[in-house]
C-alpha cells in the first residue's frame, strides 16, 4: 500500500510572450497554472496540473488545499478510481463541474503520475499501450492576425515541424474568416489537413451558415460553433453545416459527452485532462467515443495528453496548444513530422522547474 502522506497545491501566473486573442475571451495576456504534488509515504511524488485563461485559478488551488487534502491523507495512492469517486461525490452538491472537477482532474493525473513511477513505467504503457508516436497540430490562437500574418505564422509552425494546423475563426464578418482560410489554402494548398476554431462564438443557424461558407475548404473540423450545452443545435449543424464537427473542451463529465454523443452531433470529442476528470475521465470518454465510432482528439496539456493519446486506439490528432509550458518544464516535445512521439521515462514525464515557477506564484 502506498499511503499518501500530502497533497501540495501551488497556483501561478504565466505571462504568455505574445497577447493572443480569440472570439470569445478577448486578448489575454498571461495565463493560470494550479498544480498538485502528492507525497506518499514513501517520500514517492507524483505531479499532476490543470490551467486557466486567467480566472480562477485561486479557486481551484483552494479547493485541493482546503477540500480534497484532508480526504486524501491515508488514503492508498493506487485506489485511484475509489479516491476519484469519493471526491466527486463529496464535492457534488456545491460543484459538479468548474472549479470542482478541475481540482479533480489535476490531483488525479498526480495519482496517475505516481502509480506509474511506483511501477517504473511511461504512463501511455501503464495505460495499456497502442502507439507511441502520435499525430499533431498546433492549435493557434490567432484570431487578431491578418491573413498574411496567419500565412507568416503558419511558415513558421511548418519549420517547427507542424503539418497540421488550426486556426481561429469568429471575426465580426464571415467574409473575413473566408479570407483567413481562403489564404491559407491559397499559400500551402489543398492537402494540409487545416482545421478552424469559433470558440462558441456562433449562433445554431449563423455556424450552419459559416459551415456552409466553409465547405470549400474541406476542413478537418469545425470545433466549437456553439456553446456545448446545446447537443440539438450541435446535432443540426453537423447535418445541415456539412463539415465535420470537434467540440469537448468545455465539457466536463463523461454524461456530459455520453449526450452529445447521443444527439448525433458531433465528429471529434475533444476532452481536456485537466478539466474532464483527469486521466480517469479522460481515458473512459476515449473508451466512449470508441463505443461510437468516434475519432478521439485533445485540447491542451499537450505534454500529459500524448500519453494518453499514445493509449488510445480511436485517437486522432493531439492538440499542440498555445498554452505551452515549454519554458517551465525540462524536456519540451519535439514535433517531427507532424507527430509527437511519448516519452519512455516513469509516469508522465513532465517535470516542472519549480525555481522557474515561483517567480510567477500567485
Amino acid at each position: 500500500m502506498a499511503s499518501i502522506s500530502r497533497l501540495q497545491a501551488d497556483h501561478y501566473i504565466i505571462p504568455l510572450p505574445q497577447v493572443l486573442e480569440d472570439s470569445m475571451h478577448g486578448a489575454m495576456e498571461n495565463f493560470e497554472v494550479i498544480t498538485a504534488r502528492v507525497t506518499d509515504a514513501d517520500g514517492a511524488e507524483g505531479v499532476g496540473y490543470t490551467y486557466t485563461c486567467g480566472v480562477n485559478g485561486g479557486a481551484i488551488a483552494d479547493i485541493l488545499t482546503r477540500e480534497m487534502a484532508p480526504r486524501v491523507a491515508g488514503r492508498d495512492a493506487d485506489l485511484i478510481e475509489a479516491i476519484w469517486k469519493d471526491l466527486w461525490w463529496a464535492c457534488h452538491y456545491g460543484g459538479r463541474g468548474g472549479p470542482t472537477v478541475m481540482a479533480l482532474s489535476a490531483l488525479d493525473m498526480a495519482l496517475w503520475d505516481l502509480k506509474a513511477r511506483r511501477a517504473n513505467m511511461p504512463l501511455w504503457r501503464l495505460l495499456g499501450g497502442y502507439d507511441p508516436r502520435v499525430p499533431c497540430y498546433m492549435g493557434g490562437v490567432d484570431l487578431h492576425l491578418s491573413p498574411a500574418e496567419l500565412v507568416e505564422q503558419t511558415h513558421r509552425n511548418l519549420e517547427a515541424g507542424h503539418r497540421h494546423i488550426k486556426i481561429k475563426c469568429g471575426r465580426n464578418a464571415l467574409r473575413e474568416d473566408v479570407a483567413r482560410m481562403s489564404a491559407m489554402r491559397e499559400a500551402f494548398g489543398p492537402d494540409m489537413p487545416l482545421m478552424t476554431d469559433a470558440n462558441m462564438k456562433f449562433t445554431v443557424d449563423g455556424a450552419i451558415r459559416a459551415a456552409r461558407a466553409f465547405r470549400e475548404f474541406d476542413l478537418t473540423w469545425f470545433e466549437e460553433p456553439i456553446p456545448p450545452d446545446d447537443p440539438a443545435g450541435h446535432a443540426r449543424i453537423l447535418s445541415e453545416g456539412g463539415v465535420p464537427l470537434a467540440t469537448g473542451e468545455n465539457l466536463r463529465t463523461l454524461w456530459e459527452f455520453k449526450t452529445l454523443f447521443d444527439s448525433k452531433g458531433i465528429s471529434y470529442p475533444e476532452p481536456d485532462v485537466t478539466g474532464c476528470g483527469g486521466v480517469t475521465g479522460f481515458m473512459k470518454i476515449a473508451a466512449l467515443a470508441e463505443a461510437h465510432h468516434l475519432p478521439v482528439t485533445s485540447h491542451g496539456a499537450h505534454d500529459v495528453t500524448v500519453h494518453l493519446l499514445a493509449a488510445a486506439p480511436n485517437r486522432s490528432y493531439l492538440e499542440m496548444h498555445s498554452f505551452g509550458l515549454n519554458d517551465y518544464i525540462e524536456t519540451p516535445l519535439t514535433v517531427v513530422e507532424g507527430h509527437v512521439t511519448a516519452p519512455e521515462t516513469p509516469g508522465h514525464g513532465v517535470a516542472f522547474d519549480w525555481d522557474k515557477l515561483e517567480a510567477c506564484r500567485a
